[in-house]
């Protein structure tokens, strides 16, 4: 059966992915997806506060129900980046890199932020897949000062409505590649084709109080980040924070 999403809008929310998680764990079906007008905890990748003032940002949460095995659940994020970047081309003319594991930037800017969390309901394993797009300036003296929004970039103010059909439609066609290993084969493709950071980038890599520099050199078969180090050593990441040392001409 095709993916398809309900939708359930709410004004003021204290998370998206906080309400999608309480009607997973309540027995909500696969597609519930959660949009909010503004959100007051909106929450990014290790627990980082996502700021989220009203109508500035699309700030949405879908509930994945995932048939396939846990060990490829991780390569949701990458799909979930590639159908933001192809929805964001359709509905806006803005053509986002994919910085890894989980944010679309334009010109090194953040512009898109996705956070999946997994948890364990009365009907199984799920995945909350949170997703917050900067959509105009006034959100911008909220956030880190590296951000930058659609209308920033595009001098137009975007159809909220219409980048949240667009995306929920790239959404049910991404998702269903991960399927089987052909159709990850090719999210995993195609993520490279439109990331900077995928292969030849000079990173620094931190891992909590850990850190080192190497040279991206693509991914495993479940998005993991392969970092070269200077001294020729292959380092797999599957978790940490992924940041830039040069900038890339575009």
């Amino acid at each position: 059966m095709p993916f398809q999403s309900t939708i359930q809008r709410f004004d003021s929310i204290d998370s998206t992915n906080l309400e999608a998680m309480r009607q997973a764990r309540a027995g909500a079906p696969e597609g519930l997806c959660i949009v909010a007008r503004e959100q007051t905890r909106g929450r990014g990748r290790l627990d980082r506060s996502w700021q989220s003032p009203p109508d500035a940002g699309l700030y949405l949460s879908l509930l994945l129900r995932p048939k396939f095995e846990v060990p490829a659940w991780p390569l949701i994020t990458l799909m979930a980046a590639l159908a933001v970047r192809d929805a964001l081309v359709k509905t806006c003319g803005v053509s986002a890199d994919i910085k890894w594991p989980n944010d679309l930037c334009l010109n090194d800017k953040k512009l898109c932020g996705i956070l999946a969390e997994t948890l364990e309901t009365s009907s199984g394993g799920a995945v909350v897949l949170g997703i917050g797009i900067n959509l105009t300036p006034e959100i911008l003296p909220l956030v880190p000062a590296e951000a930058t929004s659609i209308e920033s970039a595009t001098g137009e103010k975007p159809d909220g409505e219409q980048v949240l059909d667009g995306l929920l439609k790239s959404i049910a066609g991404n998702y269903e590649l991960l399927d089987n290993a052909e159709g990850r084969e090719h999210i995993i493709r195609e993520w490279c084709a439109h990331s900077s950071y995928a292969i030849g980038r000079q990173v620094r890599v931190s891992l909590g109080a850990e850190g080192f520099e190497g040279t991206t050199r693509g991914l495993e078969s479940d998005g993991a980040l392969r970092v070269e180090t200077s001294d020729g050593k292959m380092r797999v990441v599957r978790a940490g924070d992924v940041t830039a040392l040069r900038s890339v001409l575009s």
